[in-house]
């Protein structure tokens, strides 16, 4: 039997749930139906189980690095989440494309535009993979965090169950003339989604993004 997303969203959503106090009232903000770019920070290896599994029966996909697909688990894992592999440190043509038809669907794809773990909860400077994936389709973009759960081994060595927060903004686009910005237009696009998903955080999980003076 091919496992798919309804196989596994079910349990993995309820184990999860014994393991942390997960705050989930932000999902009844994320429409069901339509293309959308969630872009969303990425603390640790809990976001994608809880994010794929709390967002379910949302049509939901996403980026995973390449190395994800090399242990059988995690290979069946994102395969039943119908993930796309991405290589990262070059611009991966062919996930981008798959990306493309994903949102042609009506899927929503998440995107972590920091491109790897920040592990201490704190914004990294953000990757211009999502500006090329926003122009090109014109799929809005919503801003989702999830924070609290970046020291788990700390919470559970002082027996406590760590509460795991979501959070939605609005959805909006991008707008420039064309597809494909120059490097500074690019990195201004790409700050801008950063500034937004850091709108949604705590202060101290902003990192490389606190609040422009003016």
């Amino acid at each position: 039997m091919i496992l798919t997303a309804a196989h596994i969203n079910p349990p993995i959503k309820a184990i999860l749930r014994t393991m942390l106090h997960i705050d989930d009232a932000a999902v009844a903000a994320i429409p069901m139906r339509g293309p959308l770019i969630l872009a969303t920070n990425h603390i640790n290896w809990l976001d994608a189980p809880v994010g794929f599994s709390h967002l379910h029966p949302r049509q939901v996909t996403a980026f995973a690095k390449i190395e994800t697909w090399d242990k059988f688990l995690m290979r069946t894992l994102f395969n039943a989440w119908d993930a796309i592999p991405i290589t990262r440190g070059q611009v991966d043509f062919t996930a981008f494309r798959k990306a493309e038809e994903a949102l042609k669907t009506g899927k929503l794809i998440a995107v972590a535009p920091e491109g790897t773990r920040s592990r201490d909860g704190k914004l990294n400077q953000g990757q211009p993979g999502i500006v090329y994936l926003a122009l090109r389709t014109g799929a809005p973009i919503l801003p989702f965090v999830l924070y609290g759960h970046e020291f788990l081994g700390e919470s559970y060595r002082r027996y406590q169950r760590p509460r795991m927060m979501m959070k939605a903004g609005r959805p909006f686009r991008l707008i420039h003339p064309g597809t494909n910005p120059d490097r500074v237009a690019r990195q201004e696009l790409t700050d801008e989604v950063m500034y937004e998903i850091a709108s949604l955080l705590p202060e101290q999980y902003r990192g490389k993004y606190q609040p422009i003076d003016v």
